[in-house]
């Protein structure tokens, strides 16, 4: 399985990372386990969690996610070196436990060290800008970690263009490590977030990318077509908002594309993310081992140029 470089970091992962926010969800932990080793067996190596995952199951209070990530890594037979762990701190599991405080920074990233049964995390990210703590009180913290040993490299989720070259300078004028990686949302149907000047600056600073909702909370799977299939659905209110007519160009689009080469609208909407500029890997996740496949096939799929630019036009 191809390689990629994760910005200036020392990490190296496959073209994609694994969703764990299903974990203790909508995937119970024995599927968790069977989906992990599948994953990995394919050649693939980084999964993606938080602190907060999944919170918002019922009974769920967060680190449900980390916990079953943690069990599978000392059962599983794989190599603890062989795995890229990345886990967030920043939203909120109680009161005086959300944010990206020092105080709060250094006592998160030990429960999560804990839940997850390892000595470190390989990419530890700031779920979300707190505009409560300066960029130095929490880099400073980062640099505590990374100096322990507790963690290889850090980075952010969900800055703009303008927060992102704010925390950059800080790191630059004030000797402090630099957010290496950007994890923001993309997908065909989100992509003005990204694209543009945050796209820009992450190219332009070696940044590595891995972006979260690829398949558009499972929309661009294509199963979601009407009012009507978001019903006993857990991603059903997240999904409705592309319910519109720009969806169902997006989706019509895929579905000529998969028509054409056999591949699913799933593995297309991942490839298109895949090979787009300054990503490195989508995130993907899946509650079953014929999604996981489907989801695996597609670091194999190449589009051609015309489905490249099909794709461009209806989801500019």
């Amino acid at each position: 399985m191809e390689k990629r470089r994760l910005g200036r970091t020392n990490l190296s992962i496959a073209p994609l990372v694994f969703g764990g926010n299903v974990f203790g969800w909508t995937a119970d932990e024995k599927t968790s386990f069977a989906l992990l080793d599948a994953f990995f067996d394919a050649g693939l190596n980084a999964i993606d969690t938080a602190d907060v995952y999944s919170s918002w199951a019922p009974g769920n209070q967060g680190g449900e996610s980390e916990t079953i990530i943690g069990k599978w890594l000392k059962q599983s037979g794989h190599s603890r070196d062989k795995a890229v762990i990345v886990t967030k701190v920043g939203s909120e599991l109680g009161p005086d436990r959300k944010g990206l405080s020092r105080r709060w920074v250094l006592q998160a990233v030990e429960d999560s060290l804990k839940r997850l049964q390892t000595d470190y995390i390989d990419l530890y990210l700031s779920h979300w800008p707190d505009p409560e703590t300066p960029y130095e009180e929490t880099l400073a913290a980062y640099d505590q970690l990374l100096s322990e040993g507790k963690v290889r490299a850090v980075g952010a989720s969900n800055l703009n263009s303008l927060q992102l070259r704010e925390a950059l300078d800080v790191s630059a004028n004030g000797g402090l490590p630099r957010y290496a990686v950007l994890q923001p949302e993309y997908n065909l149907y989100d992509r003005d977030s990204f694209d543009g000047p945050l796209r820009d600056l992450c190219v332009s600073e070696e940044i590595g990318v891995i972006s979260y909702f690829g398949l558009a909370r499972g929309f661009l799977s294509g199963k979601y077509r009407t009012h009507k299939d978001l019903e006993g659905s857990a991603r059903g209110s997240g999904v409705e908002k592309y319910l519109d007519g720009r969806g169902m160009r997006i989706l019509g689009v895929l579905d000529e594309i998969a028509e054409e080469t056999g591949a699913t609208q799933a593995e297309i909407a991942l490839a298109w993310v895949r090979n787009r500029k300054g990503i490195t890997a989508p995130i993907a996740s899946a509650t079953n081992l014929d999604q996981l496949t489907s989801l695996i096939r597609s670091t194999q799929l190449t589009l051609s140029d015309e489905a490249i630019r099909q794709l461009n036009d209806v989801s500019e």
